[in-house]
């Protein structure tokens, strides 16, 4: 699945139509989630049927697209199979039990509740929340495709306007140059990544460099009075200043990603539970700003573009290790140096550990992983099922 994006120019009225479209796309969610909730047991077949009294029963519901609501009920239905999945799983911490929401920002229509302007990008909703047409900007060339391969058209709001998503079903897949180079990769909080062949990536703290400016802009929403306009304003540029690191570090984390995918023909990397890590307080805000995560997602999702092998492998001691002989040398996070006592090895401690993670691939069952097809899974609500969620 590839998902093309574009900057809407939006009207005030436009604006207004589509949080209220968002408002009820979120409204029929939770309705559906609560008669889940009350009637345990019930099937797809139930759900769709209260979607379908919701629109019957309330006006505001009817004047949206009957697959917007549609959409909405899809996403709750994959919220709980993801829940039943981590149980049957036993994945640790908490299993993602499906919640309300209470702060949507983007509404989904499937295949009908629009129309594609044949020539210019401009897209017209034809539904009767009154958002019209949207003059579309952006680089990408939404004609190459045709229409019946759109799946998914997406209305998302953020701090900065209002984004159009158009989700085309094609194979995403491309011909890489031919590699049979295999590197383990480390990342770190003092560098972004150490690699087994010695090489460093540094670490670029986005939000580090532009915390005092974001603190500053914080503060200036509490001078302001409660309802103002003017609180609203510094709200505005708040969210705005975070947006903007939240897409450096999108940007980062993919370029590095694609560049090693091209260059190796298998990455290695550590399985980290990230959202157990951040449970450390002191560095928590350190590895959220290093965005390990998104690098992840990317490798992945270029990995299985350009045909290239992601493995993951325990990341048990690697940083204790040596990788010359395979002795655990015992060292706290401030020894930056590893040095073996029993053969005399000395190398940079995150160059130890990539050449760690390398041997792990073969040597102890590492798993190829990927999550970046983009198939959306459609299983029975309920269902124990050990097939992971595909990244869209």
């Amino acid at each position: 699945m590839l998902v093309l994006e574009y900057k809407a120019v939006v009207k005030k009225a436009q604006s207004t139509a589509i949080d209220e479209a968002i408002r009820t796309s979120q409204f029929v969610r939770n309705k559906v989630l609560r008669y889940w909730i009350d009637n345990r047991g019930v099937g797809k077949k139930e759900l769709y049927q209260y979607n379908t009294q919701l629109r019957s029963e309330y006006k505001f519901v009817n004047d949206l697209n009957s697959h917007a609501c549609q959409a909405s009920v899809e996403n709750v239905e994959r919220s709980i199979n993801r829940f039943f999945d981590n149980c049957n799983q036993n994945k640790p911490w908490k299993k993602g039990y499906t919640r309300f929401k209470k702060h949507s920002r983007s509404v989904e229509y499937k295949v009908s509740g629009w129309k594609l302007h044949p020539t210019k990008r401009r897209i017209d909703f034809t539904d009767k929340k009154g958002i019209g047409g949207l003059k579309l900007l952006g680089k990408w060339d939404i004609h190459q495709y045709p229409l019946e391969l759109i799946k998914r058209v997406r209305i998302v709001r953020r701090s900065d306007g209002c984004y159009v998503q158009f989700c085309v079903k094609v194979d995403n897949q491309q011909t890489a140059p031919s590699s049979d180079s295999e590197v383990g990769i480390d990342v770190g909080l003092e560098y972004f990544y150490s690699d087994s062949k010695g090489n460093h990536e540094e670490n670029p703290r986005f939000f580090r460099k532009a915390e005092s400016d974001i603190k500053r802009v914080q503060r200036n929403i509490y001078k302001k009075k409660k309802g103002s306009s003017g609180r609203r304003k510094a709200r505005g540029i708040y969210a705005r200043k975070c947006l903007r690191v939240t897409r450096q570090r999108e940007e980062h984390a993919k370029r590095l990603a694609r560049n090693l995918t091209l260059a190796n023909a298998m990455v290695v990397v550590e399985d980290l539970n990230i959202s157990g890590m951040v449970r450390n307080h002191k560095l928590a805000l350190s590895i959220s700003d290093a965005s390990w995560y998104n690098f992840r997602q990317w490798l992945e999702y270029f990995g299985e573009k350009f045909g290239r092998e992601i493995i993951a492998v325990p990341p048990h001691f690697t940083s204790q290790e040596c990788s010359n002989c395979g002795a655990r040398v015992q060292k706290s996070l401030s020894t930056r140096t590893h040095s073996c006592p029993h053969c005399g090895y000395v190398e940079q401690r995150d160059v130890n550990a990539a050449k760690i993670i390398l041997s792990r691939a073969s040597g102890r069952g590492g798993q190829p992983q990927t999550n970046a097809s983009g198939d959306v899974l459609t299983t029975s609500i309920g269902r124990k099922s050990c097939k992971s969620k595909e990244r869209q």
